[in-house]
């Protein structure tokens, strides 16, 4: 028997979680027009960033789109741009990644954490628990290509008079009820980092908006607060977007239907191949839900019983499995200060212990695919 399953590890595949060697594999298109841009000197907030803006905009569904210098200060932007910070409170879900605590801590503002539901989102029914007279606004994330229940969020945001920042970073061009993902609150942030739906050549990040003035604060915030070369008109910021990343950026976004296409069409064959394996347990997504509703799968995610034995058989596999994220955030050391106890958020904690996530990205074979399949159905004796 031992010899069989080293065979069988001898014969197995590599099935990596990252597409990026795929994705740039033929880049001439990128190199050519960065040699015009080399060309033209213009590398600081230059023609290529507004194209690249307007391009962006369109796919997201939003009148105006600021790019600026990572996904983090695409949430810190719009808070500051609503005038959020020290002594302000701000509800986020205690199930993100570091990013988005970071942005709200950066304010000055205190982080007001608020446990999820199955669908990984806020969970509605526990934010106006945690409303008090210091919140100044709501954030709620959309992890791993879903969205959070923003009809409902919505509802509360505009009866308890707060605005909405979206947290959108892993989920660009997820719907709910036909509408995308970022288009919901006053502003919406989303991330170009190279693990993201679109991503470029090192850190970059999307402001989108539908307020005009919202968008002219951004962007007096993302450059020093200048209104012109010689005039500061607020105190701001340098995190504008490198003309350099606009120009991986067109290249990418103008593919970015085909590559949540291909998430899509991945996430279906996992569904498939694991749909009568009852260790395996599908999240409540928001693609089940009908028409005008789109998950896009940054992360295909499942719960799984045995999760950390089940992660170490993949990886034995040369399957890089991972979890999105081990330690809650709530629990990690940096955020001790905020005062919440361990078991503070059930549901969030349940996740942390049975969560994995298996690579699902356009570049990946339908062999990667059904050889990873065949791995956990073994895994469990299926």
């Amino acid at each position: 028997m031992a010899a069989d399953a080293d065979q069988r590890l001898a014969e197995s595949m590599d099935v990596r979680y990252s597409p990026l060697e795929q994705q740039f594999a033929d880049v001439d298109e990128i190199f050519d027009e960065l040699r015009a841009l080399v060309r033209s000197t213009d590398f600081t907030l230059g023609k290529v960033v507004g194209e690249f803006e307007e391009m962006f905009a369109a796919a997201a569904g939003s009148k105006f789109a600021i790019g600026v210098g990572s996904g983090t200060d695409a949430l810190k932007i719009p808070l500051k741009a609503l005038g959020i910070g020290s002594g302000d409170e701000v509800i986020t879900a205690a199930n993100t990644f570091y990013a988005t605590a970071g942005a709200i801590a950066e304010t000055g503002a205190r982080i007001v954490f608020v446990d999820c539901d199955d669908t990984f989102g806020i969970d509605p029914d526990r934010i106006e628990a945690a409303i008090t007279p210091r919140t100044k606004a709501i954030m709620p994330v959309h992890l791993a290509g879903d969205m959070a229940n923003m009809t409902r969020i919505t509802e509360i945001a505009e009866k308890h008079r707060l605005p909405v920042v979206e947290d959108a970073c892993q989920s660009l061009l997820a719907t709910e009820a036909g509408r995308p993902a970022g288009t919901w609150g006053i502003a919406g942030g989303f991330s170009m980092h190279p693990l993201k739906i679109i991503n470029v050549w090192g850190d970059a990040g999307v402001i989108v908006t539908d307020d005009a003035e919202m968008d002219r604060m951004c962007r007096l915030l993302r450059n020093h607060g200048l209104r012109n070369r010689d005039e500061m008109e607020i105190l701001g910021y340098n995190t504008r977007l490198d003309s350099v990343q606009a120009v991986v950026g067109k290249w990418i976004v103008a593919k970015v239907e085909d590559i949540v296409a291909g998430r899509i069409m991945a996430a279906a064959r996992y569904d498939a191949g694991f749909s009568d394996v009852p260790e395996i347990t599908l999240p409540i997504r928001r693609a089940d839900k009908g028409p005008g509703e789109r998950a896009v799968y940054l992360n295909y995610v499942v719960y799984a019983e045995r999760r950390d034995e089940l992660l170490a058989h993949c990886q034995a596999h040369r399957i890089d499995a991972k979890v999105h994220y081990p330690i809650p955030l709530y629990r990690q050391e940096a955020l001790r200060h905020l005062g919440y106890e361990d078991g503070a958020f059930p549901v969030t904690d349940r996740h942390t212990r049975s969560i994995i996530s298996f690579p699902a990205d356009q570049h990946l074979s339908p062999a990667q695919q059904d050889y990873l399949i065949g791995v956990v159905r073994e895994f469990y004796g299926r």
